[in-house]
């Protein structure tokens, strides 16, 4: 793209900024005035470069089958991590093998910044980031590591729930429901009453945009200053049906241990507004709050429209996120 024509923020999509706005450089970059360009590159372009990734991707951490890369914020400058330095971003490029491939950094910058800015789902920092011919990249802020460089204890739910590899099979991540995911939480979590209901949250909105990759891998406890554990800010949410044909739900039991649907949901092939009711009631959420945290899902966000016209997508993706998101909403809505 060019670079020369930004409308938005490519970090919060707030109109009339070429660049990074004052909240963004606040919240993502602590402060400091980073150029959306990354000082790179795109690794195909440039042996001395594509060299420079495939080290960096030796030392990362970050599990799953999408490239990431390790940055870390050298006074203004974002630059690859060197041997024995802690990064404190990650970088995701374009990955490889799915349909509209070049759209999934705009595809997860944006369902980030809805699940944030929208609904006030705690999310990691994120934001859009170019490399220097203009093709885009997803760039999040390491919410695992400390002011002072340290690391700070989490647990993604595979281990929690003993799953590996190599005693679930290849498929472990996905063998589960998220009612067993909830009582995980209820196990681990000593103020688990308020984490429960951002758990539930996030359930509902990676059912309403599309998420069909919220796996076990992708929920995580995170260590508090108080050494307890709390759910982790949301990572990893994306539209995926823009780029697969997958399923309502990653896990393959569903929402429930027994497999429950309720009639509307065997008629649809989808799961309506009781369904996720009888969910929250089987997690422990307080009757009374069911139907609060509910509403906000089910009401018509123009912001989200808002939010999807000021993206990086192009117009055709536009149109597909908001049909998929309407319909949706109607499912939950029924």
């Amino acid at each position: 793209m060019n670079l020369n024509e930004l409308k938005y923020c490519p970090g919060t999509l707030a109109e009339n900024h070429l660049t990074y706005s004052p909240s963004c450089l606040r919240n993502m970059f602590n402060g400091k005035k980073v150029n959306h360009i990354l000082p790179y590159e795109q690794a195909k372009e440039s042996e001395e470069v594509t060299e420079q990734f495939m080290e960096n991707r030796k030392r990362i951490s970050i599990s799953g089958v999408q490239e990431k890369l390790s940055l870390l914020l050298d006074k203004n400058l974002l630059r690859l991590t060197k041997e024995g330095e802690q990064g404190t971003y990650i970088l995701k490029p374009i990955p490889r093998d799915l349909k509209n491939v070049g759209q999934v950094p705009a595809n997860e910058h944006l369902t980030m910044q809805i699940a944030k800015q929208v609904y006030g789902l705690n999310t990691a920092e994120n934001a859009m980031i170019f490399f220097k011919n203009g093709t885009p990249a997803y760039i999040t802020k390491r919410f695992d590591v400390n002011k002072e460089g340290g690391k700070l204890g989490i647990e993604d739910f595979a281990s929690l729930s003993g799953k590996t590899k190599d005693n679930a099979g290849a498929n472990f991540k996905y063998e589960y429901s998220y009612e067993e995911l909830g009582m995980l939480i209820q196990k681990f979590v000593p103020a688990w009453r308020v984490e429960i209901e951002k758990y539930f949250s996030l359930v509902v909105f990676n059912f309403l945009f599309s998420n069909g990759d919220a796996h076990l891998k992708n929920f995580s406890l995170l260590e508090s200053s108080k050494g307890d554990y709390l759910l982790s800010p949301a990572y990893d949410l994306v539209n995926t049906r823009l780029h697969v044909d997958d399923s309502d739900f990653a896990l393959d039991k569903g929402l429930f241990a027994d497999n429950f649907k309720s009639e509307k949901y065997k008629k649809s092939g989808h799961p309506s507004k009781n369904d996720f009711i009888e969910f929250a009631n089987r997690i422990g959420i307080i009757e009374n709050r069911v139907e609060k945290l509910l509403n906000l899902f089910l009401e018509k966000q123009q912001f989200v429209e808002t939010l999807t016209n000021h993206s990086f997508l192009n117009e055709a993706n536009k149109r597909a996120y908001l049909l998929m998101y309407n319909t949706r909403r109607n499912y939950l809505n029924k």
